[in-house]
């Protein structure tokens, strides 16, 4: 492919925008940023590294990231009373592709006090496999409670709760008491609000809710709230291995 159309398909802009950044001696080639002002320049996507106005990106032909998100914000590329979380990553990620569907989008949603492992990917059959319920792919969530836990309340838990909106019970893969306040609750489904309205069908209270891991994937301690990296391959197909 041409350097200006590998630029748009990695969301650095329109390809008239990508082309003037590289007529412009605004795109460097490879770990040696040699300099390149040909739009039309073939280039091999797969490995490539490449720095856009001394910015140091990889190729990716599709895009798979992690990020840690913070509370305080919505998973839509419309919020209401919070900033989004596309607002944390940078202009690429949000333009990958464009037209009316661009940039990477979230894998499933989480509340906007609700912290934790998100994943976001441009790959609609990734994102479909890893939010249909029939896939059971785990997410294991620390749910700080109200009210003391006792094992009446795990054991309704395990064997299903009755939610206000579907009369077929749903339950949890896996739950334990970590402490009187604290709740290690594993799901392999994505209702609205779910986590707490099982909490609440149980007679109690979800006080704070925070995701840390999505199948094989948890959440890096070293990952700060409202940072992001890219998923290595060897994860993407882990998350993408049949259950």
């Amino acid at each position: 492919m041409s350097l200006q159309d590998m630029l748009f398909t990695q969301g650095f802009g329109t390809r008239r925008i990508c082309c003037g950044l590289v007529q412009r001696g605004l795109v460097e080639l490879g770990e040696s940023r040699q300099s390149c002002t040909d739009p039309d320049a073939p280039v091999e996507g797969a490995g490539l590294v490449f720095w856009v106005q001394g910015a140091r990106w990889e190729y990716h032909e599709r895009a798979y990231l992690l990020m840690h998100k913070p509370a305080g914000f919505e998973c839509s590329q419309k919020p209401g009373a919070h900033p989004s979380v596309y607002t944390l990553l940078p202009g690429p990620l949000r333009q990958r592709g464009g037209g009316a569907a661009a940039g990477v989008q979230a894998v499933g949603r989480l509340d906007h006090d609700t912290t934790g492992l998100l994943l976001l990917s441009d790959d609609g059959k990734f994102i479909h496999r890893m939010t249909s319920p029939r896939h059971h792919v785990p997410k294991v969530y620390q749910v700080t409670v109200r009210h003391p836990l006792d094992e009446r309340q795990v054991r309704r838990l395990c064997e299903g709760v009755v939610l206000d909106d579907d009369p077929v019970p749903v339950k949890a893969a896996a739950c334990q008491i970590v402490d009187p306040h604290h709740l290690e609750l594993t799901l392999t489904e994505g209702k609205y609000h779910q986590v707490k309205r099982m909490v609440a069908a149980v007679g109690n209270r979800v006080e704070a809710l925070h995701r840390s891991a999505i199948g094989c994937i948890e959440l890096p301690e070293e990952l700060a709230p409202g940072q992001w990296r890219w998923l290595r391959s060897d994860e993407v197909k882990d998350l993408e291995r049949k259950r």
